[in-house]
């Protein structure tokens, strides 16, 4: 599209008003002058509202899940500034958080720059969990959490609530029909068992084709999403001062993944398309003990056993394509399982320290965690991690209106790692984070703060590399481990609410100062006619940033909402050995290139999101959405680039007394998407046809789709 309608775009998202995180939805009856919602913020050491949380965070609540039509967390990300994530899988299963985050995963374990926690229970790294199923609030928190989380939250943390029991009989179906044969069914039911006891249970069916026609297989469902989710809750009242939650998840994904051809369209050419599976049981209890006047306890007990398996054709083509008969796939069997523990001291009125000025919180973590691998039935690793963490925060009152909150996080990390190639590693470290924050609260319900906080995220070891090294030279013994990263986030933000209410907005302006940056490098192996990935250090990192969200309640039929995010994260003297386009043709060898000041993959300059909802009748309501993001590059290790983009979506609802009807579609003007790309030079090419010249490939994003939508509830 011309640049200009980019422009104003960007523009309009920052003088529109409405975060996404507020979930009022504008009808007839609504009162005029009606103020907009309180949103309150979990996932940090204490509680408060969205706009009394001194720290830039998204909250998308279920109404805003329902206005998307969101089935998974990947389809609520863009809502957020300065969020990105990457496919090449059936979803976009990594999420990058103001340029940070990983981007794929397949032989070598990874550390996790973003956290992933849903009703407590750690999937981090597993993105194919994140349904959106009967999911009341999802809070994405950016910059470093090391104090509230540690060496998985160097990016930041998503977490994920389900709705609670009710204490009255509720009961809820939905269904969902779509072009490309999609079709989604739910229930949820939910109530009283008993004077104490509560019980909630969701469970959904999702059912797609897909959005590629493989033309070797003639079928068109090669890379369809079959996907069941099962989540139940009990909140069991034990007594006035205990409160006990137990919540269970069950997951059974048999998606297939079948993208890249070699005229980057939606027709593959595969023999033998792959598949992106999960099934996963796991389960928490949480609980809330306010017995005693010195102190209240949380705590939250989790555990989760997930096997995944993640499998290509790795040629995109069929047998005998290749006038040299090249052909192969891949596959990857990872089997994971984790128990964590969080138990944490509140203080009381009655416990406040320094002369009564002083809220504390402190809190003990625990993390155990196994995964194993089987690639191809001919490689095999383990890789087991346990966390120990010790963590407190002071939250000082200097003044009325001026408060100094301090965090601090000591952590201890154990890993070991072996795998069938001989390869045995352990390493021990001893880590920290935290931060120091100060906060002003003016008269206008306005609050200003500033942060410095300190993240990190924990080194390790290149497994199969290690042996791969002996019989090429262009690996080095300096790549066979890689260090701990730690990152400074200077952040300075306002939020606040003003006209009645009816205007809320934040603001944060961020720098983030990275050391050791750990940066994904790959190479190729002539031998095995493959690509190695593997992670080195960069000298360092550094990112400037604004991050904005507006809303605003127009008047008793309009309301309006925008976020927007700039976002220039580049690399520090990194020399990187690995990198596609210095690469000889004729040899196949890497000369060193110095990436200093390039931006990092998966960032890109700028992105927003806005749009209005405004009610037509008493029961009619239309809502109209624009997001766009700027491009940027898909790798370290090669300069090719996605596109820019603006996508216009649309939604009709009518809602009656006891149930409600949606037209909607999204993707209207069928732009084109990438969502994964990777370049092959002259040593891999890929396609006969033009002598196997160097050239980019691409996963395209979701097309034009329209659907219906209706709900029932008893």
């Amino acid at each position: 599209m011309p640049q200009t309608f980019t422009r104003k775009s960007l523009a309009a998202s920052i003088v529109f008003a409405s975060a996404v995180s507020v979930g009022v939805t504008a009808t007839a009856e609504t009162p005029e002058n009606a103020p907009l919602e309180e949103v309150v913020v979990t996932s940090q050491l204490r509680e408060a509202t969205q706009l009394e949380t001194p720290t830039s965070v998204s909250v998308l609540d279920e109404k805003v899940i329902e206005a998307r039509g969101a089935h998974n967390l990947e389809q609520l990300l863009n809502l957020a500034p300065n969020v990105n994530f990457s496919s090449g899988a059936s979803r976009g299963r990594f999420v990058q958080i103001r340029g940070i985050g990983e981007r794929s995963q397949f032989i070598d374990p990874v550390n996790p720059s973003v956290g992933l926690l849903i009703d407590g229970i750690d999937f981090t790294g597993l993105g194919l969990a994140a349904s959106t199923l009967d999911i009341d609030q999802v809070e994405i928190l950016r910059g470093p959490q090391g104090t509230v989380y540690g060496a998985n939250a160097l990016a930041g943390l998503i977490t994920m609530t389900s709705n609670a029991p009710t204490d009255t009989p509720f009961a809820r179906v939905s269904a969902e029909v779509a072009e490309y044969g999609s079709h989604t069914v739910s229930a949820v039911s939910s109530g009283p068992l008993s004077d104490k006891l509560g019980y909630r249970i969701a469970v959904q069916n999702q059912q797609s084709d897909g959005y590629i026609k493989n033309r070797f297989l003639d079928r068109d469902d090669t890379n369809n999403i079959d996907e069941s989710v099962v989540r139940g809750k009990l909140r069991y009242q034990a007594s006035d001062d205990l409160q006990l939650d137990f919540s269970l998840l069950h997951l059974d994904i048999d998606n297939g993944y079948d993208v890249f051809t070699l005229d980057n369209s939606r027709n593959t050419l595969s023999d033998a398309p792959g598949w992106d599976r999960q099934d996963t049981l796991a389960g928490a209890v949480s609980s809330l003990w306010t017995g005693s006047d010195l102190f209240s306890v949380k705590s939250v007990l989790s555990v989760a056993s997930s096997d995944t398996e993640y499998g290509y054709d790795e040629d995109w083509v069929y047998a005998d394509f290749h006038p040299w008969g090249y052909t192969s796939t891949d596959n990857y069997l990872r089997d994971r399982d984790n128990v964590s523990a969080d138990v944490r001291f509140i203080s009381t009125e009655q416990t406040r320290l320094f002369g009564d000025s002083t809220r504390w919180v402190a809190g003990l973590y625990l993390r155990d965690e196994e995964e194993s691998l089987e690639r191809n039935t001919t490689f095999t690793s383990q890789f087991d991690t346990q966390n120990t963490a010790l963590y407190g925060q002071f939250n000082t009152e200097l003044t009325d209106r001026l408060t100094l909150i301090t965090g601090l996080r000591f952590e201890q990390r154990t890993a070991d790692y072996a795998d069938s190639l001989a390869v045995d590693s352990s390493t021990d470290e001893d880590l920290w984070g935290g931060n120091v924050t100060l906060e002003f609260s003016t008269a206008d319900n306005t609050l200003i703060y500033a942060t410095v906080s300190r993240g990190y995220k924990a080194g390790g070891v290149n497994g199969r590399i290690i042996s791969a090294s002996e019989s090429n030279a262009q690996i080095g013994s300096d790549v066979f481990t890689f260090d701990t990263e730690h990152m400074l986030n200077y952040e300075l933000g306002l939020k606040g609410s003003w006209l009645e209410d009816r205007l809320q907005a934040q603001v944060a302006a961020f720098y983030q100062d990275r050391s050791d940056v750990q940066a994904k490098q790959s190479i190729f192996d002539p031998d095995n006619f493959s690509f190695d990935d593997f992670l080195a250090n960069a000298a360092g990192g550094n990112t400037t940033g604004l991050e904005i969200e507006t809303s605003y309640q127009a008047s008793n039929k309009l309301r309006l909402f925008a976020t927007a995010g700039w976002l220039n994260a580049e690399f520090e003297d990194f020399i990187s050995t690995s990198h596609v386009d210095a690469r000889n043709d004729n040899t196949g060898e890497v000369s060193p290139l110095n990436l200093d000041g390039r931006d990092l993959a998966h960032a890109p300059n700028y992105q927003f999101f806005t749009g209005a909802e405004y009610a037509l009748t008493a029961n009619l309501t239309a809502r109209l959405e624009v997001e766009g993001k700027d491009d940027f590059y898909f790798s370290n290790s090669h300069s090719a680039k996605s596109t820019a983009y603006e996508l216009v979506n649309a939604r009709l609802t009518y809602r009656g007394d006891d149930w409600d009807l949606s037209l909607w579609g999204r993707n209207l003007t069928d732009e084109t998407i990438y969502t994964r790309g990777f370049y092959f030079s002259n040593q891999f090419g890929n396609n006969p046809a033009n002598n196997y010249a160097p050239e980019a490939y691409y996963q395209l994003g979701e097309p034009r789709v329209a659907g219906v939508s209706a709900s029932y509830t008893f």
